[in-house]
């Protein structure tokens, strides 16, 4: 599940970029990036996590099988915003997305009340993440069926999705992923967590209603940016610069941070007037998601690939997947820059990036097969 999945968020990143520069609907290729492509590896992403961060057992059953039913409402959405699919279809994906996210939070939040011991704070962050996904959902919902309401919930769902689910769930695992990466303890990660959660929720509240409240989206930018540039400067005290840079996973989630703060900082300014909005969207997924996915997968695929001890076979892959981590994030934060400039030339870096992480992927897996040597 979580090998498909994550091989299926590239190909969705690939497609995204394709719809793209061929002139599809934007909110198609937005959603063949987000719903089709991260959302279920989130999904899948916390499934894994959950555990950890309860020290409990992993999902099975219906759980297990909910990142699949996030990726069926994502292709859904993308066939209805596609014109490929009837308009129903988009309802149908709503409602189906609404169901799962419910049925996973109350799994998760079920994982929490019988925890061994204390929950790490990271838990927090996904319920957090997964409520704000909810209500994203149920806005757009009512924004469908009320059309004076739609403009205002589809910005709602916009900044619920991109900085709460995505950007909580990001966050929240960034904490116990870097460390994990680095193969050295962040004494500091919990407290940041702790710390950090409030600012973030109402940096999210305030870019969700800034559609209506403009005056809010330069608060709410400075809220959010504010928490990753204090992640960024714990990790930088703890590990150091060279270490954050000197491993190609390691790598892609510092620059994955530092995108976001960029894309924080462009917030602020569209949010007095002073840069437009609309190339957002593909900066975040630019800069932001491509150097974060690429820079997840290439620390955990290995894992997922070879579960257990470390053996040669995750090590050779984990080496393959690295290589050339550098060069693609500092390839997708170009292609942030350059799409939040208007600068269509943008979706080329992206997908030369995207093209250096799938190609050693696919060699990769057909080299160093799941299981075994």
């Amino acid at each position: 599940m979580l090998i498909y999945l994550g091989c299926c968020a590239v190909l969705a990143f690939a497609l995204a970029i394709g719809l793209a520069v061929l002139g599809a609907a934007p909110a198609a290729a937005a959603h063949a990036a987000f719903a089709v492509g991260a959302m279920p590896l989130v999904f899948a992403a916390m499934g894994h996590f959950v555990p950890v961060l309860t020290r409990s057992g992993g999902a099975s059953g219906t759980v297990h099988r909910l990142p699949l039913v996030m990726q069926g409402a994502g292709l859904l959405a993308l066939g209805a915003l596609g014109g490929w699919l009837p308009g129903w279809a988009l309802h149908g994906a709503v409602s189906l997305g609404v169901v799962a996210t419910v049925v996973f939070l109350v799994w998760v939040l079920g994982k929490g009340r019988k925890a061994l011991g204390r929950p790490h704070p990271g838990l927090r962050w996904y319920v957090a993440a997964l409520g704000c996904l909810v209500l994203a959902l149920v806005v757009i919902g009512v924004g469908l069926v009320w059309p004076p309401a739609y403009r205002l919930a589809r910005l709602a769902h916009l900044h619920l999705n991109t900085l709460g689910f995505i950007g909580l769930s990001a966050i929240g695992t960034l904490h116990v992923l870097m460390p994990t990466a680095l193969g050295r303890p962040d004494p500091l990660a919990a407290t940041r967590l702790t710390r950090q959660l409030p600012w973030m929720l109402a940096g999210i509240a305030g870019a969700a209603v800034a559609g209506g409240l403009p005056w809010l989206g330069p608060v709410a930018a400075v809220l959010v940016g504010g928490v990753m540039v204090a992640t960024l400067v714990g990790w930088w005290r703890v590990h150091g610069w060279a270490r954050l840079c000197g491993d190609g996973a390691t790598a892609s989630l510092l620059v994955a941070g530092v995108g976001l703060v960029v894309l924080c900082g462009a917030g602020a300014l569209h949010g007095l007037a002073l840069m437009p909005g609309r190339a957002a969207v593909a900066g975040f997924f630019a800069g932001f998601l491509l150097p974060l996915v690429t820079g997840a997968l290439s620390q955990l695929l290995p894992v997922w690939c070879h579960p257990g001890p470390v053996t040669p076979a995750r090590t050779r892959l984990r080496g393959i997947l690295t290589r050339q981590g550098r060069i693609r994030a500092l390839l997708f934060l170009a292609a942030g820059l350059l799409l939040l400039a208007g600068q269509v030339s943008g979706a080329a870096l992206a997908a030369l990036g995207v093209a250096l992480f799938a190609l050693p992927l696919l060699r990769g897996l057909l080299k160093v097969p799941a299981g075994g040597e």
